[in-house]
């Protein structure tokens, strides 16, 4: 039997995910539906195959290996696995680096 792992969002995670809905809810309230649907869907998923998602690349590259991602076009949901816990870290759009947004939150943490 398969082991359910229970998914939980990290509060920059769901600013992340509030801002992309209020973004595209400004053009478009049902594509904001939709999204907001599609995003909570698929990374609830998580909870039975959280080994489905890949490495983060960039990460990977410098032998950081415990971050997961989904990609959910045009945005990636990082992740991690720890024990019977997935955390959703961040939501971000695909087109950024994900170099550049760890570092602008680590700056803006201290």
């Amino acid at each position: 039997m398969a082991k359910n792992y229970k998914v939980l969002w990290a509060k920059a995670a769901e600013e992340d995910l509030k801002s992309i809905i209020e973004y595209i809810c400004v053009d478009s309230p049902s594509a904001a539906r939709d999204s907001l649907k599609k995003i909570k869907a698929k990374s609830s998923n998580l909870c039975s195959f959280p080994q489905r998602g890949r490495v983060v690349p960039e990460l990977k590259d410098h032998g950081i290996l415990q971050y997961r991602e989904l990609i959910i076009p045009p945005w990636r949901v990082i992740y991690r696995i720890s024990e019977e816990q997935v955390y959703v870290l961040l939501v971000i759009d695909s087109r950024r680096n994900v170099e550049d947004v760890l570092l602008e939150r680590l700056v803006r943490k201290k």
